[in-house]
């Protein structure tokens, strides 16, 4: 699999990475066997960097991860993992709960260093206690060499503009704005790249907008994208193809995205999304499908603190806007 160098971490990640996630029957319910037969798949097909976090099944997910990678060798994979969110209204950033849920993950996932932390879904607390207490105490776990590299993750695009220039993070994950809707990311390319933060781009189907299933009831789009989106997938799917190849295609093929992860507890999807990376994009198939979605091109939805959601006026990613979840 094609690989690229994850920023200052130089961390040598593959263009599509497995989020584990779907380990935690976020999306359906799973077994062990499963779940672990799914992360050797993944592995095998040159998806080595892995993502999960506390939050996904309420540890369920880390769980089932650590079974699956006990059995392998550290150095064949690298993997990261989350604190600060633990459910769907828990949040703790203070020092002693980051320090403990490091220490419960690694024994969850059987190993004793994790590649990167990341702050779990920073916009639903203020920036003062990541920029003061949280971060901080990351930045301490990694002189301890209990981490290796620092980041933040989170939706509103706006809240990395206010809170990176104050931080000396290593990676950020960004979701929902890297895919065939939503390329907004674009925009804050020039100041991970002036910082040389390392980028992993989560979601290239939206979190479920780009499939013909239709979008899950809980999800946060409003009906017109939602609706928009379905014409799009059954688009694809009355010409023979699937809207989450292209999607994956698509989300994989720009350079100046590192690595892309993607989420599925079924081992043969994970096989499939891993081949079509290999296969050349039908570039018809996409601009008819870009021509569908460009009526709600960039739409998003709002998503923790107000603050997060509106972009800062004096920052460098305002004086270089490019395409503006």
């Amino acid at each position: 699999m094609k690989r690229r160098i994850l920023g200052k971490t130089e961390l040598d990640v593959p263009v599509l990475s497995f989020g584990a996630s779907s380990l935690g029957s976020v999306f359906r319910d799973i077994d062990r066997d499963e779940g672990i037969r799914t992360v050797h798949a993944a592995v095998d097909a040159g998806m080595n960097y892995i993502d999960v976090s506390p939050y996904y099944g309420l540890t369920k997910a880390e769980t089932v991860l650590g079974e699956a990678i006990r059995s392998l060798p550290r150095s064949s994979y690298m993997l990261s993992t989350k604190a600060g969110r633990y459910g769907e209204d828990q949040f703790d950033f203070s020092r002693k709960r980051i320090q403990d849920s490091v220490q419960e993950s690694l024994k969850r996932l059987h190993t004793d260093y994790i590649d990167i932390l990341f702050l779990h879904d920073i916009e639903f607390v203020p920036a003062k206690m990541i920029i003061e207490e949280a971060f901080p105490t990351f930045l301490r776990l990694k002189e301890q060499g209990v981490i290796r590299h620092a980041g933040i993750c989170g939706l509103p695009l706006p809240l990395f503009e206010k809170v990176l220039p104050q931080i000396n993070a290593d990676a950020i994950i960004s979701y929902c704005h890297y895919s065939l809707n939503d390329t907004s990311l674009l925009s804050l390319l020039p100041l991970l790249e002036k910082e040389e933060i390392g980028l992993v781009n989560a979601s290239p189907l939206s979190m479920g907008l780009l499939s013909t299933r239709g979008a899950p009831a809980w999800h946060p789009a409003d009906e017109r994208v939602k609706q928009l989106c379905l014409e799009a997938a059954q688009f694809c799917a009355d010409q023979g193809s699937d809207i989450a190849k292209l999607a994956v295609q698509f989300s994989t093929s720009n350079e100046r995205i590192p690595t892309t992860l993607v989420s599925s507890a079924n081992q043969r999807n994970i096989v499939n999304n891993a081949a079509w990376i290999e296969e050349p994009i039908d570039q018809g198939l996409l601009d008819e499908v870009l021509r569908i979605l460009a009526p709600l091109h960039n739409e998003t939805w709002s998503s923790g603190r107000p603050e997060y959601n509106t972009k800062p006026s004096n920052t460098s990613a305002e004086a270089s806007k490019g395409e503006q979840r």
